[in-house]
């Protein structure tokens, strides 16, 4: 009886020889994300503009991206996706960091989900004249924005640096099964 050759599906592919590249372009995306935030933030802050006219980068060019909470929410489902197709790549400590990372996400996710929410049906929390998210009853939308991208980006970033590590001390051969490890000169 002839043996059925085993191909190895996208998502072990993703997470073998393709991780590295995932995980350089998912960080892209994300630094992408976070530009967009701090000159928002810089214009506010430091130029002193109102916040409805900091509306970033993008937003400079097309305003309506600013107020789309569609593509706010398309962005938070990016990122949680991004985080779970990549897990499994992960092991140890750097997995442990980067499920923390998940963790957050996943509310950060549903923030934004009630805000797309509010938006397509026009009815509002608390009765507010914009969507509101729980955590923004207490905390300004640009700040929370702020909070939220840091708290997710730092155990993201503490994950791939111990990844890229334990991926290097494996070895050629190694344990591990990705490329994510660190060419040494």
């Amino acid at each position: 009886m002839a043996a059925i050759a085993h191909r190895p599906t996208w998502m072990t592919r993703l997470n073998a020889g393709g991780h590295r590249t995932g995980l350089n372009v998912f960080f892209l995306i994300v630094l992408g994300h976070w530009a967009e935030h701090l000159v928002q933030a810089y214009q506010i802050w430091v130029l002193g503009r109102p916040v409805p006219e900091s509306r970033g980068i993008l937003g400079q060019w097309f305003p309506w991206l600013i107020k789309s909470e569609g593509l706010h929410y398309g962005f938070a489902v990016v990122m949680l996706v991004a985080f779970i197709l990549l897990r499994p790549g992960f092991s140890g400590r750097s997995r442990t960091w980067w499920s923390i990372a998940l963790g957050i996400q996943v509310w950060h996710h549903f923030e934004h989900l009630l805000l797309l929410i509010q938006a397509q049906s026009g009815h509002n929390i608390g009765g507010r004249a914009v969507p509101t998210s729980i955590i923004q009853l207490l905390v300004p939308r640009v700040e929370l924005h702020l909070f939220y991208n840091a708290v997710v980006f730092a155990p993201m970033v503490v994950a791939m640096l111990l990844h890229r590590r334990d991926a290097a001390a494996a070895g050629p051969g190694g344990a591990r099964s990705c490329d994510c490890a660190v060419a040494r000169a």
